[in-house]
């Protein structure tokens, strides 16, 4: 039981007017009757604390089984009065270290109804959580006194990746395949056979199956042309490798660099899945922790989700040369290798150009860093003092040194993707699909 502000405000009140019956009964008299209001003050507390447990509202909570990292997540709170009107508040226990909504959840409600309490949790870590008990404070009828009371509803949740960008790039992927959005396709640069259509103004001629056409010819001789729609091989292999060394501890946008680019491997691998590819995925430091063979179907997600979520980065210093000499003595087919890290400089990335080298030309080898924006802001912001603008040139200089050392990838034949991590998975899924599209590999 928990005192009400009225009850501070009665108590404050028979202070103040102790002076006054002082006054005009003598302070003996005054002491008297303030203990005695101060007492009958005391007593409807609580028993106004003791009526209002005859009409406990009930609370249950609910909310996603699988909590996603980085995104807001809905947790509802549902409430059902007793035989009269509640005015609760409700702190509810959820794990330290998440980010919420509404700490403390207040609302009136009617007798005999029903009413939901929604608020958000934002993990910014994956793993397995403690979610604590319900913590219920009930006002009684004359605001006197808040009956505090807790519903036992402790339980242990789990934080994944970005399940809810998963699901709405699956939405999309579908509505691409299936046709509702129109799918770019450029004639003459795919391999595998689609389907015969009537030539139009533009079309390759050397498309146009003439065999196709001399069986439609009509009996004047006419016909138009039928031309071979080509589109991208499917069934082809992407493999990624995802970083887990020192470079991905550091935290970009509250969350680690290693979480970015878990977000985008799990969304590069639902894309190449969609598109039919066989996806395999590496996790590596200093050697390979994690391997999961390449496989196709959509099923293969669930796994790929299983197998990656309990793995964190590690304060070690990776070996790209060892990541890759353990996928070319995996894989002997050529492969899109997708290898998602961050660099410093020119001299740190002297290992990963070696590397992603080693690859090309018998694999097509592609490197995508997570940069942070905090570095462009910094880079791009104007100062007017001494310290802030050498915090301003480290910044500039590490974006040219980046440039350059992009520039070296490039001319080994390496395609390069460099974008800030909180914006990488989408930059990242549109040019794999660009390059599927194109036939690249």
């Amino acid at each position: 039981m928990v005192p009400g502000n009225r009850v501070y405000l009665l108590l404050v009140l028979g202070i103040a007017i102790a002076p006054i019956l002082a006054i005009f009964f003598g302070i003996s008299l005054s002491i008297a009757l303030t203990l005695l209001f101060d007492v009958v003050v005391l007593g409807l507390m609580v028993v106004d604390g003791v009526r209002v447990r005859r009409d406990r509202v009930q609370v249950t909570r609910e909310f996603p089984s699988r909590l996603s990292i980085g995104r807001d997540n809905s947790v509802v709170l549902t409430v059902k009065s007793g035989n009269a009107d509640a005015v609760i508040q409700i702190p509810d226990y959820y794990p330290t270290g998440f980010d919420v909504s509404v700490p403390t959840l207040s609302t009136n409600i009617a007798k005999n109804s029903t009413q939901e309490l929604t608020y958000t949790v934002q993990p910014t870590q994956r793993g397995e959580f403690a979610w604590g008990n319900i913590q219920v404070r009930q006002l009684g009828m004359w605001g006197l006194a808040w009956d505090d009371w807790k519903i036992p509803q402790k339980l242990r949740v789990k934080v994944y990746p970005d399940l809810v960008g998963l699901r709405s790039l699956s939405i999309r992927l579908t509505l691409q395949s299936s046709g509702s959005i129109r799918q770019f396709r450029q004639l003459g640069i795919g391999t595998e056979f689609a389907e015969l259509r009537n030539y139009r103004n533009g079309d390759d001629l050397r498309l146009i199956d003439w065999k196709a056409t001399a069986r439609r010819v009509g009996p004047y001789g006419n016909t138009t042309p039928l031309v071979r729609v080509l589109e991208p091989e499917q069934e082809q292999t992407l493999l990624i490798l995802l970083d887990r060394g020192r470079l991905m501890t550091a935290k970009v946008q509250g969350l680690q660099r290693f979480d970015w680019g878990l977000n985008a491997t799990l969304s590069l691998a639902l894309a190449g899945l969609q598109r039919g590819d066989r996806v395999g995925v590496g996790v590596f430091d200093r050697q390979m922790h994690t391997w999961i063979p390449p496989e196709r179907g959509q099923n293969y997600l669930s796994q790929l989700i299983e197998r990656l979520t309990p793995i964190q980065p590690v304060l070690l210093e990776s070996d790209y040369l060892g990541a890759v000499t353990n996928i070319v003595q995996r894989q002997t087919r050529r492969a899109l290798v997708v290898l998602i890290t961050d660099l410093v400089d020119i001299t740190a990335s002297t290992e990963l150009l070696a590397a992603l080298s080693r690859l090309a030309p018998r694999y097509l080898p592609f490197c995508v860093t997570l940069r942070d924006p905090k570095v462009d802001h910094l880079a791009h912001t104007f100062t007017e003092n001494v310290t802030d603008g050498y915090v301003r040139a480290v910044a500039l200089d590490l974006l040219a040194q980046r440039q350059v050392a992009f520039a070296q990838l490039k001319q080994k034949g390496v395609l390069v993707l460099d974008a800030p991590a909180n914006q990488i998975t989408d930059q990242l899924v549109e040019r794999y699909l660009q390059l599927k599209a194109r036939n690249q590999l």
